[in-house]
């Protein structure tokens, strides 16, 4: 079922625990967001895209633990 299917009808809304005004039974805001299979969570994509988001994440946790272990390093070194 599309995003779209679910607008022209109310009940496809409600099976799936969505409300009528797009809240889910957890309080949360449904937005349009784009359905991502396991297998291609690591493409390598460009763009507003969950796979860029998910290398974004990767790639800034990488430069934080090579920018802190080199801190640790030179303080070691230093000393």
């Amino acid at each position: 079922m599309t995003p779209l299917d679910s607008e022209r009808d109310p009940h496809a809304v409600a099976e799936h625990g969505v409300a009528e005004h797009g809240v889910a039974e957890h309080g949360v805001v449904e937005h349009d967001v784009e359905q991502v299979t396991p297998t291609e969570l690591n493409a390598w994509r460009r763009g507003f895209t969950p796979q860029a988001e998910i290398w974004n994440g990767r790639l800034a946790m990488l430069g934080l633990s090579v920018g802190l272990s080199v801190l640790l390093v030179a303080r070691l070194a230093s000393h």
